[in-house]
């Protein structure tokens, strides 16, 4: 009987009626770009508000975080040489430990992001775009219902649809956000003190741990496995490559915050460093672009959520798509009560639900190793040796959110 990686492989390369001919490499890795947290959103946004007292060595603190993080991206990248299905991590999970372990790591991976669906958009209406359209508060009410509906109408428009916008947000997030990084190399300069330990140990390790989750939503191009050609090449390569984009356009918009670390503690730093030393036109630029950011991610996760209930039910994709834009629409006005609040409510559930969901991918990769012929001593102490990182790595998320909420 054949196994269960070679059983979702040969079904996976073979795309089903429910989504046409197979995915090109370059929408492929559109996707995965928009994916790892939105490039402009993590340079100009995110990345920078994780510093703290660690903004001195933020050069230092965002390349040691993209080593970390290279540790679950191995893993996942061995997975799929070998799985490539619509199930995503769920599918990993089977072919390393069975169904019913599988469907725990489904649910949690599935509570984690219909959450993520739903509170979203009131980051970009109530903090983003208020921050660099002032003018925009009036009409926030109606941009946190019309936002999911255009989001939802792009999905049900079909998979081609989004992967063109998906692709046309990468270009441009690239292509802002390596613009940011010129404005802040040419403006602040690129202190080698920023690639040194200027900050206590702890305060570094903290500082690089919170930045190497700002790359965990790199594993949803992995729901497409089974559609795009030649998924065991077209993945790696794809989701490599956006990993690198990412991460160079993240160091460089960051690195020279060290010489100001007084714009890391701005609303949004991308935006302050643009006003500073390019003017208000390309601010709005930036600060408009982390808002399409943001919507991107979504919209990457709604593709990537639709799969996984695809994988998991054997129900109509297209039908999956429209009841998720369904709910998405139906809860807007609910998050109209108290935007900010439900917000931040949500968060950090959607945060433990995701690390969990991916400590089981993690902790499982071993055995998956050993039954796909990892037999050399080098190869398996390369196995444990990214999995102890990959799970620290989880688990030191895990603790700090749950410090929070106890807090």
């Amino acid at each position: 009987m054949a196994s269960i990686p070679s059983r979702l492989a040969s079904i996976a390369d073979r795309p089903s009626h429910e989504t046409g001919r197979p995915v090109g490499g370059w929408a492929f890795t559109g996707m995965a770009v928009m994916s790892i947290g939105g490039p402009l959103a993590l340079a100009a946004l995110v990345a920078p508000g994780v510093l703290g007292d660690a903004a001195g060595s933020a050069g230092l603190v965002m390349v040691a975080a993209v080593v970390v993080f290279a540790a679950p991206l191995v893993i996942w990248l061995h997975y799929a040489r070998h799985v490539h299905s619509a199930g995503g991590l769920y599918a990993f999970t089977e072919a390393a430990a069975g169904r019913r372990v599988a469907l725990v790591q489904a649910g949690l991976w599935i509570v984690s992001y219909a959450l993520y669906l739903v509170y979203t958009t009131a980051q970009i209406v109530y903090e983003i775009l208020p921050a660099v359209l002032p003018g925009v508060r009036p009409i926030q009410p109606f941009l946190e219902i019309a936002i999911p509906v255009a989001l939802a109408c792009v999905m049900i428009a079909g998979r081609r649809a989004t992967l063109i916008v998906l692709s046309v947000l990468a270009v441009g997030q690239l292509v802002i956000a390596a613009a940011l990084g010129g404005v802040s190399v040419a403006s602040l300069g690129a202190p080698a003190a920023s690639l040194g330990a200027t900050a206590p140990a702890g305060t570094l390790a903290s500082a690089t741990g919170q930045a190497a989750l700002l790359y965990v939503c790199a594993s949803l191009p992995l729901f497409l496995g089974g559609e795009v050609a030649r998924p065991a090449v077209t993945v790696r390569r794809g989701l490599i490559a956006a990993y690198v984009a990412t991460a160079a356009v993240v160091i460089a918009a960051v690195l020279p915050l060290a010489a100001a670390p007084g714009f890391a503690r701005a609303d949004i730093p991308g935006v302050s460093v643009a006003e500073q030393f390019a003017g208000h036109g390309f601010a709005v630029v930036v600060g408009i672009g982390v808002a399409a950011s943001t919507a991107g991610v979504i919209l990457a996760e709604y593709i990537a959520l639709g799969r996984l209930l695809h994988a998991v039910t054997s129900r109509s994709l297209r039908g999956i798509n429209i009841g998720i834009g369904a709910v998405m629409v139906v809860a807007a006005p609910f998050m109209l009560f108290n935007p900010l609040r439900l917000y931040e409510d949500l968060v950090q559930p959607s945060i433990i639900a995701l690390l969990l969901s991916n400590l089981i991918v993690f902790a499982l990769y071993p055995l998956f190793a050993a039954r796909h012929g990892i037999r050399r001593l080098s190869a398996r102490l390369g196995v444990a040796a990214v999995t102890v990182i990959a799970v620290a790595f989880t688990v030191y998320g895990l603790w700090t959110t749950f410090s929070q909420v106890s807090s």
